[in-house]
């Protein structure tokens, strides 16, 4: 039986300027937005290329058993591209503020790009959820 990981909630205190962020800012497509019960909405949007989406919620209760993030305390979650620079190029133009593009090196995070899987960058949505993007070197059903 294969697992995988197709839905990541994020924890946001405004939908709709979390929507805009990662519809308009990111180019993600928004799959769903919808309230699904009275009171609770779920927006849904998935990255270029990915089989993994975001789940933007309000109103919803947590699950039985789980834990609720308060808005901001995601972080490192990682998404991987295969041109670091396009990537980071394209968040720019689209008014993201994204980091310099570092990596590993001798003395620890060094300016610019490394080897392969040895590049990244970080941005933050409005409420401080954290990202890193990872250059790969080839698409992940090329691997």
């Amino acid at each position: 039986m294969n697992w995988t990981l197709e839905v990541v909630p994020v924890p946001v205190t405004d939908l709709d300027r979390a929507k805009d962020f990662y519809g308009e800012k990111c180019g993600f497509t928004v799959d769903l937005d919808d309230e699904v019960a009275p009171g609770t909405r779920i927006v849904q949007l998935t990255p270029p290329g990915s089989r993994c989406s975001l789940a933007l919620l309000s109103g919803m209760p947590p699950m039985p058993g789980t834990k609720q993030m308060a808005p901001g305390t995601l972080q490192n979650l990682q998404f991987c591209v295969t041109d670091i620079e396009a990537a980071r190029d394209d968040l720019l133009s689209r008014g993201v503020e994204v980091s310099a593009i570092q990596h590993v090196g001798a003395t620890g995070w060094e300016e610019g790009k490394g080897g392969t899987w040895n590049s990244f960058m970080t941005f933050a949505d409005p409420d401080g959820n954290g990202w890193l993007v990872q250059e790969a070197p080839t698409e992940l059903t090329e691997r």
